[in-house]
């Protein structure tokens, strides 16, 4: 649940934690509260992947390494937020760890949304040899698997607090992109659905699959394991032409058509966003007031 980019002609971009909220503008800051109430901040220089390798940032490879990046930062700030939201002062996380959790997450996420859909598909004789029938089927069960997922986990009271800074997040994010002065009262006038958010990612990369696959599927009339393999080895190109989509139809939502394109993805934050308290605003304040530079005195 968490914006895929901070680029110049992005303002600003972050991700819900465990009582509070990373954000990434000139540095990546994380701000958390503690159960003494008070706000403690973090800050990363560490740029991105696309800024220390200029290369990396050419369309339609800078998708993957953004989310690489949002991955990673996603991991530690999770981590860090858990010790300090318990005041807990167990060890950080080291690199290999961050590593083994990201690659875990991918494993799991190919089990769910590639592995899943792709063996219900091919328990459905009638569909087998159709490329298309098959694609437009197995994107279907990746929906539902994507939905009922999102709704099993948002039960939780400590994910829904998640989910409640994650409105946050996009509040002040609108606020901050509109120029406003960054307030509680100001902050909490703004949309808790943003067109930038991770889940109307996940959500045109549900559809840009059920695309590239009717696509492969014509291309390549291949056996069980082969069309797997497809699968998997396509999910970079999918999660590419994902984040260029996402990243055109944000700057173009002045337009019927593209808002009309982005509406079922900022539909789904309404179930991975939930209206936050002046609290939890207020962390998200502080934490871009930091990214940005402009935290003038410690909370």
């Amino acid at each position: 649940m968490n914006l895929l980019q901070v680029e110049e002609s992005m303002a600003a971009g972050g991700q819900a934690v465990i009582e509070g909220v990373l954000m990434r503008a000139k540095k990546t800051a994380i701000a958390v509260r503690q159960p003494d109430r008070k706000i403690v901040t973090r800050e990363y220089d560490k740029p991105m992947l696309i800024k220390r390798f200029p290369v990396l940032g050419t369309p339609f490879i800078r998708g993957v390494c953004v989310l690489w990046d949002s991955m990673y930062m996603g991991i530690v700030a999770l981590s860090w937020s858990a010790e300090v939201s318990s005041q807990d002062t167990g060890e950080e996380l080291k690199k290999k760890d961050i590593v083994g959790a990201i690659l875990f997450a991918l494993a799991l996420a190919i089990g769910l949304f590639v592995l899943a859909p792709f063996l219900v598909a091919q328990l459905i004789p009638a569909i087998k040899e159709d490329p298309v029938s098959f694609a437009l089927f197995e994107g279907i069960i990746r929906v539902a698997i994507l939905v009922l997922y999102i709704w099993a986990v948002s039960r939780s009271k400590d994910v829904k607090r998640v989910f409640e800074y994650h409105g946050a997040e996009h509040k002040t994010v609108h606020a901050y992109e509109a120029g406003v002065e960054l307030t509680v009262n100001e902050v909490r006038k703004y949309s808790r659905i943003h067109p930038r958010c991770g889940t109307s990612f996940l959500f045109i990369t549900m559809i840009a699959a059920i695309i590239v696959l009717i696509i492969a599927n014509s291309i390549w009339q291949v056996g069980f394991w082969q069309k797997l393999l497809i699968r998997i080895l396509f999910i970079p190109v999918i999660a590419s032409i994902s984040y260029e989509f996402l990243r055109f139809t944000a700057k173009h939502l002045d337009n019927p058509l593209f808002r009309a394109l982005a509406w079922p993805g900022m539909l789904l934050q309404r179930l991975t966003t939930a209206e936050p308290d002046d609290d939890q605003l207020e962390v998200a304040i502080v934490s871009l007031k930091s990214a940005v530079g402009a935290l003038e005195t410690e909370v």
